[in-house]
């Protein structure tokens, strides 16, 4: 993502022809209007808990900060060590199942280095986050918790909040791209080996490539029905039992194919428009 020179402000991306987007979560007006996303405090230290080096060209602090559902966000905010003025900022999601302190993290760090203001948050529910119960994945409110971000981003003093990007990796990419369709804050997105999460769940992760290894009619019932009769498990007081990345076993062409972006440095992300 580049951003070149001073110039009267970024154009709109036209997200609308972005297709590969179909995690179509909620609006904003579905978690309520009357509460709003509170500032943060800094906490747990600096630390250095990542999966990949600490670069000496960026400074590095854990926030925390809530989003409109009264959730507690925890995030590693990176910024440059010679930041002068207000700088451009970029919000970075991880990868379904991901938190802050691997791929997001890095490409949140090496953003940094290259001047923006970064911030890479765990989602909720997960990570550092607070939500309950854990681990589970609810799309409307990981939608919310880029809005929120770009709440925390844009009451920094060292912020231009009319400079605020998102970059979503993985299924983020997919959350991202929902987020910024409702919030026009976000003036540019970008997204990293982003993937339709509803088709995975229908054709299985890998989408399938051989036609006669697309999931049936029959075994997304299936897959349905399990998923029903584990909610009456549950509610009557049963072991909560977690799914993998499908809801039906991969066909042998699917295998190997679903790995998360590796923690190897990232090349330049591409995006709609600059922030400028």
């Amino acid at each position: 993502m580049t951003a070149p020179g001073s110039g009267r402000g970024p154009q709109r991306r036209q997200l609308l022809m972005m297709g590969g987007a179909a995690v179509a979560a909620g609006s904003l007006a579905a978690v309520g209007g009357s509460t709003t996303a509170y500032a943060q405090t800094a906490r747990r230290g600096s630390t250095w808990d990542k999966t990949f080096p600490r670069s000496r060209k960026v400074d590095h602090t854990k926030v925390s900060f809530h989003n409109r559902l009264g959730i507690e966000l925890v995030a590693d905010l990176y910024s440059p060590k010679r930041l002068r003025g207000r700088g451009r900022a970029l919000i970075v999601g991880h990868p379904f199942g991901g938190v802050k302190e691997q791929t997001s993290g890095l490409y949140a760090q090496t953003m940094a280095e290259r001047g923006f203001v970064t911030l890479a948050f765990d989602a909720s529910y997960n990570g550092e986050s607070g939500g309950r119960p854990r681990h589970i994945a609810s799309l409307e409110t990981f939608v919310e918790d880029f809005s929120a971000a770009v709440d925390y981003l844009g009451a920094r003093r060292f912020v231009a909040r009319d400079r605020i990007g998102v970059i979503g990796v993985c299924a983020s990419g997919g959350f991202a791209l929902s987020a910024a369709q409702i919030d026009p804050r976000l003036k540019a997105v970008a997204t990293v080996s982003m993937y339709d999460m509803g088709r995975a769940y229908r054709d299985g992760q890998g989408y399938a490539p051989v036609p006669s290894e697309k999931n049936t009619v029959g075994e997304r019932k299936r897959a349905l029905a399990e998923a029903a009769e584990q909610r009456w498990a549950e509610f009557d007081g049963g072991k909560v039992r977690y799914g993998g990345g499908s809801a039906v076993p991969l066909k042998p062409s699917q295998q190997g194919r679903t790995s998360s972006p590796s923690t190897t440095r990232p090349r330049a992300a591409s995006t709609r428009a600059p922030i400028r």
